[in-house]
């Protein structure tokens, strides 16, 4: 593609008016067109970047990251995404505020936003809480901006919370559309979103819900399998249901494997804790009970460690769609052998798809990037153009 028109012309048949000045949170509260947009933007940004042109819409204003959990391809992704389009990033350490001495989320939130156009946060660990927080730096800024103390209302884009993991899922799923040659080829596939086995506790549910939470909107075939007692939300289940129903897919459970790898063509075998143990890890934080959240992490592990079968081996893999399925994970992969003794997948296979996994990460920034610029540009398709005919280069050479 020589030129940005083709992405702008798919832009003119979407209806994401309502992304202008909004925030992130959850992908179901985005409509199939936003979603597209997304999408679009992303691959129209990736474009110009390879063809050397700047895509900086700022002179100046920063992006603002709090992680409340340890990341790698999340917190550079935000970073390349802020500097892709002209900001600079200000991660707010908690530690080094005031957050300690009593600081209430709405003054945090205000004193942050002077200058900043968008805040990234984490806050995956706790059920119940990571999503409300974001609503409520969101409430704070709003109110900010509506008294005169802030000049611009940043958004708020979800890095990853209690529920949804929405810049992870959507890059997935933009890789997804990349291997299959386009959404119109991914209806009747079949995605095995699976656990698997981890020597680890507590790891966070985001990713399986955001999974089904995102793939059954494209007429696929998902499969949710896990141990029996390793449960995601209820709730995102129901919106994995109404998808599939809504879009001539399917969604099911299961507690084998085998039979969700079986004919898969894509699969995803990842660890997470049970739901109902996050929840109980939530109130034990909150009573600063120690010794239960001690106990609590030895039951998980014992818990875990009778299910050292579910690991991605190549005996599975070769059940698979003509032995061929494609891998997804996250990152970072608990790889036998390698990071650990038993983990989700086994090293030849981690290593054969070991290119297309970064491939998949590499989509992140973009995500991330589209959803900043959606959220900030009032005529995406407008401004896209006017970067090009700009044609202001990145890399002097």
């Amino acid at each position: 593609m020589s030129n940005v028109q083709e992405f702008t012309d798919g832009l003119s048949k979407l209806d994401f008016k309502n992304m202008y000045e909004d925030n992130f949170f959850l992908t179901w509260e985005k409509t199939d067109d936003e979603i597209a947009a997304v999408f679009t933007v992303a691959d129209a940004l990736r474009h110009l970047r390879e063809n050397n042109i700047s895509t900086k819409i700022f002179d100046s204003g920063l992006g603002i990251s709090l992680f409340r959990d340890n990341s790698t391809r999340t917190r550079f992704s935000f970073a390349s995404a802020c500097n892709l389009l002209g900001l600079e990033v200000q991660d707010l350490d908690e530690g080094k505020s005031q957050i300690a001495h009593g600081e209430t989320v709405r003054e945090t939130a205000n004193m942050i936003s002077f200058m900043a156009d968008v805040i990234g946060i984490r806050d995956d660990m706790y059920i119940g809480k990571g999503n409300k927080y974001m609503h409520d730096v969101v409430n704070a800024v709003t109110e900010g901006y509506k008294d005169g103390v802030l000049e611009q209302k940043p958004t708020l884009v979800n890095l990853q919370c209690d529920i949804d993991h929405p810049t992870q899922c959507m890059a997935d799923m933009l890789h997804i559309i990349h291997e299959f040659g386009g959404v119109e080829n991914l209806k009747g596939k079949k995605v095995a979103m699976s656990w698997a086995y981890s020597p680890s506790y507590g790891k966070p549910l985001s990713v399986p819900q955001g999974v089904i939470g995102l793939m059954t909107r494209f007429g696929m075939d998902v499969t949710l399998a896990h141990p029996e007692g390793y449960d995601v939300m209820k709730e995102v289940e129901e919106v994995a249901v109404k998808n599939a129903a809504k879009t001539g897919g399917s969604f099911k459970k299961t507690n084998s494997m085998a039979e969700a790898f079986k004919d898969a063509d894509i699969v995803y075998p990842k660890s997470w804790a049970p739901y109902a143990a996050m929840e109980k890890r939530t109130d034990l934080y909150a009573k600063g009970d120690q010794a239960g959240i001690d106990a609590l992490e030895k039951e998980l592990l014992k818990q875990n460690a009778e299910h050292k079968d579910w690991c991605c081996t190549e005996e599975l893999m070769k059940t698979t769609r003509n032995g061929k399925a494609l891998y997804l994970h996250c990152l970072p992969a608990d790889i036998n052998d390698v990071s650990c003794k038993d983990g989700e997948v086994a090293a030849s296979v981690f290593d054969r798809y070991r290119t297309p996994l970064y491939k998949e990460a590499s989509f992140k920034p973009y995500i991330i990037a589209a959803m900043i610029f959606l959220a900030k540009v009032k005529d995406p398709a407008a401004t896209l153009k006017a970067l090009e005919a700009r044609n202001s280069l990145r890399h002097f050479q």
